[in-house]
């Protein structure tokens, strides 16, 4: 049984998936803060369910790309649990847990996130027969940069994620803007990229920005002036 986490964005949602379905989940787009809200989340989704943490064999998580602080909020929850029972973690990529919203739809997956200063957090994917394909890493990536990349492929884009909106406008609404059941990422996407993914102990599960803080970068700047 697999639980997964996401608190990477706005959005916030966990689920388990236990024996090939989805048996729990649970979603929030209500822009409250993560840290009050996901371990209440994730405790309601467990009794309701009836399952108990020591029931479940592993909790994946995204780590990253994302919010700076919602990547540490799910990952620290995620560290504490999996300490506290002894259980195996497993890291998944945001943009991957987008791509499994759209298992059994074929087409191009492009996942991509607003990173702000005309940028997106971006990475393709391809489903096809119920399988999904990674065709590029993740990459913080101009909106201009993307467009002109997309305008070269063939087939049915999907654009899903926080920034597809963005993307449907820049690209003049040009491809197809995901559905917004399936737009955000989820817990059940988390547990479905999860599923063959090796399993690592807490201690070592660490975020994955892309890029550096605004603070980070505003210094270095400053540093070369």
């Amino acid at each position: 049984m697999i639980l997964g986490i996401d608190s990477s964005a706005i959005t916030a949602g966990c689920a388990l998936y236990d024996n090939g379905k989805i048996t729990a989940e649970q979603f929030l787009n209500t822009r409250h803060t993560h840290s009050e809200t996901l371990l209440p989340m994730v405790k309601s989704m467990l009794d309701s369910a009836k399952i108990t943490l020591a029931e479940v064999g592993k909790i994946a998580v995204t780590t990253g790309p994302g919010s700076f602080t919602g990547l540490r909020i799910g990952i620290s929850c995620v560290k504490g649990m999996c300490f506290g029972a002894e259980k195996p973690c497993v890291p998944v990529s945001t943009l991957e847990a987008i791509a499994y919203n759209f298992v059994q739809i074929d087409g191009i997956i492009c996942a991509c996130m607003d990173a702000r200063c005309r940028q997106v957090y971006n990475a393709l994917f391809k489903s096809e027969n119920g399988v999904i394909t990674r065709l590029c890493e993740d990459r913080a990536i101009s909106a201009q940069a993307l467009s002109e990349e997309l305008s070269a492929l063939d087939g049915r884009i999907i654009l899903a994620g926080d920034g597809a909106e963005l993307m449907h406008e820049f690209t003049e609404k040009k491809y197809e803007l995901a559905p917004i059941a399936l737009r955000f990422q989820r817990g059940s996407g988390v547990c479905l990229a999860a599923e063959n993914k090796p399993e690592i102990s807490p201690a070592a599960l660490m975020p994955s920005y892309l890029r550096l803080p605004q603070a980070e970068r505003e210094r270095l700047a400053r540093n070369k002036e």
